[in-house]
C-alpha cells in the first residue's frame, strides 16, 4: 500500500511553498539543481530506486549527512525490534494454536463437516481467551510492553478485542495479513530518500534563503525537524 503524507506533512510543505522564491529568481545553477531533485523525487514516489551516489551529488554536504543518519537511526530501530522481549513469547505460542485450531475449523467446515468444525471453533475460542488472560498479566506486569502490539490493548467487555485471531492484538513485527499497524517509527529507505529530497526543495526554494556558510549550519537541524514530522499515515 502505498503511504501519503498527513495533513501535518502537507501543511508544513505548504507553508514552505508560501514563501518560496519565484523560478527567475534563481540561478542557473539554481534551476538545474532544482530540476534533478524533481526528477529524483518523482522517481522515489512512482516507486522507483535512486542510487544514493545521485543523492549525494545534488544534495548538499548537510542534507546528505542528515539522510545517511536518518537512515542509520532506521537501522537501530529495527535493530531494537529484533530484540524482542520473553515475555511476549508465552502469549504469542497461544495465540498460534488459537489459529492452528481455527484453521482446522475453517477447512472442516468448507468440506461441510460443520460438528468437527464447532468443536475446533470452540477450541480456537478457548485457546484465544487463554492468551487474552496471559496478554492481560503480562502488560500489568509491565505496562510498556504495550508499545509491542498493533492496536490498543482493551480489556473491558465492551472492547475492540474478541475471541477469533482476527480480533486479537498482534505484534508488530508478525507477518499476521491480521496485523493492523507497524511501529509508527518506521520508515523503508525509499521513504527516507523522498523526505530527504522534499526538504532539500523546500529548502533551495525558500524565500529566505541563506549563504552557504549559514546554510551548512541549519540544515542539520532542518532536516531532523523535518524527519521527525510523523508524517507517514
Amino acid at each position: 500500500m502505498q503511504h501519503k503524507p498527513n495533513t501535518k506533512l502537507r501543511d508544513l510543505l505548504k507553508n514552505q511553498k508560501a514563501k518560496n522564491r519565484k523560478l527567475s529568481a534563481l540561478s542557473k545553477t539554481e534551476q538545474n539543481r532544482l530540476a534533478k531533485l524533481n526528477t529524483m523525487l518523482d522517481e522515489l514516489t512512482r516507486g522507483e530506486n535512486v542510487q544514493n551516489r545521485r543523492l549525494a551529488t545534488w544534495l548538499t554536504e548537510a542534507e546528505y549527512e542528515g539522510f545517511e543518519s536518518d537512515w542509520e537511526s532506521q537501522q537501530q530501530i529495527r535493530e531494537e525490534l529484533n530484540d524482542k522481549p520473553n515475555e511476549l513469547k508465552r502469549y504469542e505460542d497461544k495465540l498460534k494454536k488459537a489459529i492452528f485450531n481455527y484453521s482446522r475449523a475453517e477447512g472442516y467446515s468448507t468440506k461441510g463437516k460443520h460438528s468437527t468444525a464447532k468443536k475446533f471453533y470452540n477450541s480456537s475460542e478457548r485457546h484465544c481467551e487463554d492468551a487474552l488472560e496471559t496478554l492481560q498479566e503480562i502488560v500489568a506486569a509491565d505496562a510498556s510492553l504495550q508499545m509491542w502490539f498493533d492496536r490498543a490493548l482493551d480489556f473491558d467487555a465492551d472492547g475492540d478485542l474478541g475471541l477469533t485471531p482476527v480480533a486479537m492484538p498482534r505484534v508488530i513485527t508478525s507477518r499476521s495479513l491480521d496485523r493492523q499497524t507497524t511501529d509508527s517509527r518506521l520508515m523503508s529507505k525509499r521513504e527516507v530518500k523522498i523526505a530527504a529530497v522534499e526538504w532539500a526543495i523546500s529548502a533551495l526554494l525558500a524565500v529566505d534563503a541563506v549563504d552557504n556558510e549559514e546554510r551548512k549550519e541549519q540544515e542539520n537541524a532542518k532536516l531532523r525537524e523535518f524527519i521527525q514530522s510523523p508524517f507517514w499515515e
